[in-house]
């Protein structure tokens, strides 16, 4: 008799995992709002199967991101800045203008940012599919909404 039954932990085999598709519609909600709750899903934090590194969470569909909104005054404070690693080579963005110009990349840097900085991370940000409006093309994966 194993006197630690129940009491081990149990690591998923890639066979008992299953990945669903889930839509997350960003209509008027809050950017750092549904960028967590994102995460959340590509991680799988929602699964009682979770384990941290391993691949537990579901692909996400965001639609709607150009109808997103954030609070405070940060239409018109927040920035996003790169940097190309050439002196002088830093360039900044509003988040006004960054919506103007692709609002599924705001989305999506915001998620990123809410990511593992890793391996895990960039593999989990592959799972994301994040569209401006309120079409996308992922029907054949059957996404249900959340």
């Amino acid at each position: 008799m194993d006197p630690l039954k129940g009491q081990r932990t149990h690591f998923p085999k890639r066979a008992e995992l299953t990945h669903k598709w889930v839509v997350v519609d960003a209509k008027d909600a809050i950017l750092g709002r549904v960028s967590t709750k994102i995460a959340s899903l590509l991680m799988g934090k929602n699964k009682t199967n979770y384990q941290p590194g391993q691949l537990v969470g579901d692909h996400v569909v965001v639609i709607n991101a150009s109808q997103v909104k954030v609070s405070g005054n940060k239409e018109a404070e927040k920035e996003y800045i790169w940097h190309s690693r050439y002196y002088g080579g830093m360039k900044t963005r509003s988040y006004k203008k960054q919506m103007e110009i692709a609002p599924d990349q705001a989305v999506l840097l915001t998620v990123k940012g809410m990511l593992p900085k890793t391996k895990y991370g960039r593999k989990l940000l592959t799972r994301v599919r994040v569209f401006a409006g309120a079409e996308h093309n992922l029907q054949g994966q059957q996404p249900v909404a959340k």
